[in-house]
Parts: C-alpha cells; structure tokens; sequence
C-alpha cells in the first residue's frame, strides 16, 4: 500500500510521524467519459457565456459566489489563496474524548495512519494508549488550503483517522417530516421476532458483492473482447399501497421459519444416517 501523504500527531510536547493511506481502493469506482459516437474520441468541456454568445477562454474566468439568484461576488486567483488555510502537515490534538460519543452521523471518510521514518515507537505508544484508555483524539488537521475536524482512534495495531463533519454541516434529525403512526405492542413483538430470525452476532462484509458493479465490468471485458449489446432490463412497475402490517409480519417469520426448516432437513438426514451406521447389524442364526 502506498501513502497519499504524509503528517504530523502532535499532542503535549510529542510528535509522531505519519503517512496516510486510502482505506478503500480507488479502482472499485467504474466511471465513464463522453465519447464523441462518430470518431470515438474523448469530447472536451468548452466554457460557454449566453450572455456574449460565445466560448470563453480560460484565462477569461473568475471564481464567484452566488450570495442571490443570478448575482455574483467575484474573486481573483490571488483573493482565493490569500483565504485559504496554510498546510502544516500538522494532527494537531486538541483533547481526546470517549470513543463512544461520537455520533456516526458525524463520519464524513477514513484514512490509515501508518508510522513514518523514525516514529514507530511513539505511534504504537499513542495507539496502546488511546486503546487503554477507551478514547479517541480529537484534532484539526490543515491540508490543500482546507481546514478540516478529525478523529484519530485505535484500530488493531494502529491508528485510524475519520474526517468528521462540523455541527453546522450535519442537519438535525427533527427536519425530517415522519408523520404520525402508532406503534402497537403486537406489531412490535413480531418486528423483533422477525429481526432475532436475521439476527447475525458478527459483521461479514465479504458475503455482500457488488453485484451491479460485477455486471458492468463483466460487459465492459466483453465488450473489450469482442463487442456485446448492451439490452435494458425492464422497467418494474410499482404502486403505493396500504398494507395489513400484522399480515405482512407473520407472513415475514413463516417465511423464515419455512426456510430455517428446509436447512435443517439435509442436517436431520445426515444425523439419521450416521446413526445408523454406528448400530452393530443383527443377522439371524443358521439352524
């Protein structure tokens, strides 16, 4: 794995190293260009101003905010710089908080901290400590003229870092519109029955593929091979409907049941035969 960059953890007078590196890979996004469907070339983004009637250059532009419909604030390039943060390379610790506490919400990306030349021992140390102590270090890091609030936390050996969202960007929950709905004790019940049925006590990812991403990719190679054609799926109709709630949750869990009865049946059988095989034979004796 190779870094995309390199910092500094820094808490109280100790400084620690690091490189970071992408926590999932990159090549898993499958995107596409515009091709020009007569030549096959790649087609350029052209500015074009509706106002002059005419392509615009380059060197013609400006940055903008829109502060109201269809009016503009301008900035320079220079003006742009001028605002943006100086990049230290510096995790600069603030305070370390309870690991707990931190509302998922709040998660905007993660990146592997990984110790750099020299500062191995010092980023087991904070690992070890940060384990020890059920916490996570709460910083501001500055890099690419942006300012950003991130959590460093333990994970195995070493040390994650989570960019977070600040409390202006995440929106409240109460926004939200639910409606009114009561929740009945019998419903309830047989939503929980349903769930203790699904109910798994670890987290595989592996058993989830991206299936819309594997049939891409295995028209992309065909194609690449020997030019397939690409056929729509059918559009599905669907219809809002109201629905017997109760019905549709005893249907849910004879559903289950039947299919938990159809997995063990193979099982009983084996059992059966295996039994069997283990019972002495009895052969009568010749007069």
């Amino acid at each position: 794995m190779r870094p995309i960059g390199s910092a500094t953890v820094s808490f109280g007078l100790v400084s620690v190293p690091v490189s970071l590196y992408s926590v999932a890979e990159s090549s898993t996004k499958i995107s596409f260009n515009w091709i020009h469907k007569e030549c096959g070339s790649r087609v350029r983004q052209k500015h074009y101003c509706p106002v002059d009637d005419r392509l615009i250059e380059r060197d013609e532009l400006v940055k903008g905010y829109q502060f109201a419909k269809d009016q503009y604030v301008l900035f320079t390039p220079d003006e742009i710089k001028a605002l943006e943060a100086q990049a230290t390379n510096t995790i600069d610790i603030a305070e370390f908080i309870p690991l707990d506490q931190v509302e998922r919400i709040h998660l905007s990306r993660a990146y592997y901290l990984g110790p750099d030349k020299g500062g191995e021992r010092a980023y087991r140390l904070l690992s070890a400590a940060l384990k020890e102590t059920g916490r996570a270090a709460l910083a501001e890091y500055t890099a690419r003229g942006k300012q950003y609030l991130v959590l460093v936390r333990p994970i195995e050996d070493g040390l994650l870092m989570e960019q977070l969202h600040y409390a202006d960007e995440v929106r409240p929950f109460s926004e939200v519109p639910i409606g009114e709905g009561e929740v009945k004790k019998e419903e309830l019940k047989l939503a929980t029955q349903l769930i203790d049925q699904a109910t798994s006590e670890e987290y595989a990812p592996e058993k989830y593929k991206d299936e819309v991403r594997q049939r891409v990719m295995a028209l992309i190679n065909e194609k690449i091979e020997g030019g397939a054609e690409i056929t729509a799926a059918p559009a599905v109709e669907t219809e809002t409907k109201v629905i017997d709630l109760m019905a549709v949750l005893r249907a849910s869990i004879d559903a289950g049941s039947e299919e938990e009865e159809e997995a063990a049946k193979p099982r009983k059988s084996a059992k059966r035969a295996a039994a069997a095989s283990r019972k002495p034979s009895r052969r009568k004796a010749s007069g």
